[in-house]
């Protein structure tokens, strides 16, 4: 059977002209699409711009983006990683949850707690991370990497997460339940800002309580944010707090956090309904405290996540 050389000729013309049209149409996305400031693969330098004493041990670090103008590119419930190296040659990461968001343009701001070295008997050299950060001047640049993290909120009550080898969650709530104790409050405040505050994320609907605990009322990171919310959103949002060693005069809890805590305080009304809950914080914390006390309540592992 003779072969069309004219039909071989035209296929491969064909061919050859729609790989052409991919690459330029992928040429054209990447051209168009929107430049923000962190890269899911790559180390990059961000220099510090703002530094601010919020506690004897609590700092506040702004650090400047690319541009004014750069978004910072960062979903919803997902966290950056920090990396310096020590004195030692060795290299130190961490990762941290900012409490500014894609609507705050040209900076990132951080709310950390700084752990001091011959403070605590069992981490006598203190947190290096948190330390190195201290000791930065406006003008220097720490390295960071991201976005990285496993939930991903979308607004409406909506969001998705994702483990390592296990498929894609997509859940949804009408009230979110939250946990935290200490530094772990950051993701929390991320979230009730997409919540409440976020134009492109907020909703009239979704209700949200937050349960927090801390050793003394000095250790309370965000204070301020979280009772502004709690004025302003009197009907949608519930703030509680509980101490290890409260002050004299004190109106929250005392102790650690216990079943009752979390019907009272975490639950909507008691109920388990079209809830989930979030919790952040010392695993010792989430371990015994939290997980069985949920399980008793009627809750199992599609209800809740632990950042």
């Amino acid at each position: 059977m003779p072969i069309d050389m004219d039909n071989i000729v035209l296929m491969g013309t064909y061919i050859l002209g729609t790989i052409i049209a991919c690459i330029l149409l992928l040429k054209k996305d990447s051209l168009f699409k929107e430049k923000t400031a962190m890269d899911p693969n790559e180390f990059q330098p961000f220099t510090l711009m703002e530094k601010e004493n919020i506690s004897h041990d609590t700092r506040r670090f702004t650090f400047a983006l690319q541009t004014p103008k750069t978004k910072l590119g960062l979903p919803i419930g997902q966290h950056i990683s920090f990396r310096f190296t020590d004195k030692d040659g060795k290299s130190v990461q961490r990762s941290y949850t900012p409490t500014s968001g894609d609507e705050t343009l040209g900076k990132v701001v951080f709310v950390i707690k700084v752990y001091k070295a011959s403070v605590h008997p069992k981490f006598p050299e203190g947190g290096k991370m948190s330390q190195h950060l201290d000791s930065l001047k406006i003008g220097d640049t720490i390295d960071m990497k991201g976005p990285k993290g496993h939930l991903t909120y979308y607004g409406g009550g909506m969001f998705t997460v994702k483990m390592m080898k296990k498929p894609l969650e997509e859940r949804y709530a009408k009230h979110f339940g939250m946990i935290a104790g200490g530094t772990g409050i950051t993701p929390m405040l991320q979230v009730l800002h997409a919540i409440f505050r976020d134009d492109r994320t907020k909703d009239p609907i979704t209700t949200a309580s937050l349960l927090f605990a801390n050793q003394t009322e000095e250790d309370i990171l965000v204070r301020e944010e979280l009772e502004a919310l709690a004025r302003d959103f009197p009907e949608r949002f519930q703030l509680h707090y509980t101490l290890d060693r409260p002050p004299a005069v004190w109106k929250g809890s005392t102790g650690f956090v216990d079943k009752n805590m979390i019907q009272k305080y975490v639950l909507k009304n008691g109920s388990i309904d079209s809830t989930q809950i979030l919790m952040c914080g010392p695993p010792a914390m989430i371990k015994f405290a939290c997980l069985p006390n949920l399980q008793e309540l009627g809750l199992d592992e599609k209800k809740w996540f632990s950042f």
